[in-house]
C-alpha cells in the first residue's frame, strides 16, 4: 500500500532531508509540497542534488487539497503549526518537525517561547516524538511532535541512566557542539561563511536554550522529581551533526552496562564497547546515533558522548521513523541508509 505525504516547508534543510529519505522508500510517495518564499519552483531547481527526482512543483499551502493526503510532514518555521494542524481533516496524520507541540504544558510553553499557545487541546494531544521512548504511544497518535536536535541527542545519553538511578540527578553538565545547519536556511549574517568558519562559538547559554523546556519536561517525568541539567551549545564550523558530551557523577562501567542492555535491540542507536567514543563523521546521512562511555582520572565520575545527525536522526529521520509507525509500516523503512564518509 502506498501512502501520500506532503511536506510543508520544503525548501528548507529539514524538508529538503524529507525528500531525499522519501525518494527511495517503498510505502510513502510526495503527493505535494509548499515553499512560501519559492512558490512555482521546481524542487531540482532550489536544490540541484534532487534533480533527478520526479517531484511536485513547489506551491503554497493553500493550493493542497489535504482530502488526498495520507499524512503531513510540517516542517515550518516556529508558531506557524499550530493553527494550520488546527484546520486539517482530522483524518489526517500529522509530523511536526517544529517546536510548536513538544511541550505539553502551556505555562511551560509560553515561558520559553514567549507566546500563548493557540491550540492547546491539540498541545495535550500531541504524542512527544523521541520514537525509541514513545513506540507504543506513537502508533495510535494523529499528531506527533518532533523533539528539538539537541533535545534528542542528549535524552539518549541520560533517560536510560535516570530511569535506573545510576548518576546524580544534580549534577549533570552537557556540553554540545553542533553544525551550522541546525540554525537553519534562511540568510543571518552570524552565519556567513566568513563569520563562522573559523570560530566556534556559543549560543543561548546561561540557562536561555529553549531544549531546557524539554529537558525539564522529560527528566522531571523520569524522575518523579526537578530535574534541571546545566547545558551549553556551541556553533562549530561543519555543515551537520552534533556531538554532545555528557558529565556525570556514577559508576561508568554501570553507566555503560545500562546503556548497551536498554539499546541492545534498537536498529538506530549503536553503544560503542567501552572506552570507545564516537564522533560526528560516523554518522553523518543517517539515522543512527551512536554513544560511547569512558571513566574519568577520579573515581565516580563519567562521560557519556552521544552523536548523530540533527538533519536527520535529529529531525527529518526521526520524522519518517515515527510516520511509519503512526502508518503501521516497519519502523526502518527508508531509514537504513549508511553514514555518508568521507
Amino acid at each position: 500500500m502506498t501512502f501520500n505525504v506532503a511536506i510543508l516547508g520544503a525548501s528548507g534543510y529539514t524538508g529538503a532531508e524529507l525528500v531525499r529519505l522519501i525518494a527511495t522508500h517503498p510505502s510513502l510517495r510526495i503527493a505535494a509540497l509548499s515553499a512560501y518564499r519559492k512558490a512555482g519552483q521546481r524542487k531540482g531547481d532550489v536544490y540541484p542534488q534532487l534533480r533527478h527526482l520526479d517531484l511536485p512543483v513547489l506551491g503554497t499551502i493553500e493550493q493542497i487539497d489535504f482530502g488526498g493526503i495520507d499524512l503531513v510532514f510540517a516542517a515550518l518555521p516556529h508558531g506557524l503549526s499550530q493553527a494550520l494542524v488546527r484546520d486539517l481533516p482530522r483524518s489526517v496524520k500529522v509530523v511536526d518537525l517544529g517546536a510548536d507541540f513538544r511541550l505539553r504544558d502551556p505555562a511551560a510553553y509560553e515561558k520559553w517561547y514567549g507566546a500563548a499557545h493557540v491550540a492547546v487541546d491539540l498541545q495535550a494531544e500531541a504524542v512527544y516524538g523521541l520514537t525509541e521512548f514513545y513506540r507504543d504511544d506513537i502508533r495510535k497518535a494523529r499528531l506527533v511532535a518532533g523533539t528539538g536536535c539537541n533535545a534528542a541527542t542528549v535524552q539518549f545519553a541520560l533517560r536510560p541512566l535516570i530511569s535506573a538511578g545510576l548518576i546524580d540527578l544534580d549534577d549533570i553538565i552537557c556540553d554540545l557542539k553542533n553544525g551550522i545547519s541546525g540554525a537553519g536556511r534562511s540568510l543571518k549574517e552570524n552565519m556567513l561563511f566568513t563569520e563562522r568558519a573559523s570560530d566556534v562559538l556559543g549560543y543561548s547559554q546561561g540557562g536561555k536554550h529553549r531544549h531546557l523546556g524539554e529537558f525539564d519536561q522529560e527528566f522531571s517525568a523520569l524522575a518523579g522529581r526537578p530535574v534541571e541539567i546545566m547545558f551549553t551549545p556551541h556553533l562549530v564550523p561543519m555543515s551537520r551533526g552534533i556531538l554532545a558530551s555528557c558529565y556525570l557523577k556514577g559508576d561508568p562501567k554501570a553507566i555503560h552496562a545500562e546503556l548497551a542492555a536498554r539499546y541492545a535491540d534498537e536498529p538506530f542507536i549503536v553503544v560503542l564497547p567501552f572506552g570507545q567514543l564516537p564522533g560526528t563523521g560516523a554518522v553523518t546521512g543517517s539515522n543512527y546515533c551512536h554513544l560511547g562511555v569512558t571513566g574519568d582520572r577520579k573515581p565516580g565520575r563519567a562521560l557519556v558522548v552521544s552523536t548523530l545527525d540533527n538533519l536527520n536522526k535529529g529531525s527529518s529521520g526521526q520524522a519518517v521513523q515515527n510516520a511509519n509507525l503512526m502508518l503501521g509500516l516497519p519502523e526502518t523503512d527508508g531509514l537504513l541508509l549508511a553514514p555518508i564518509f568521507p
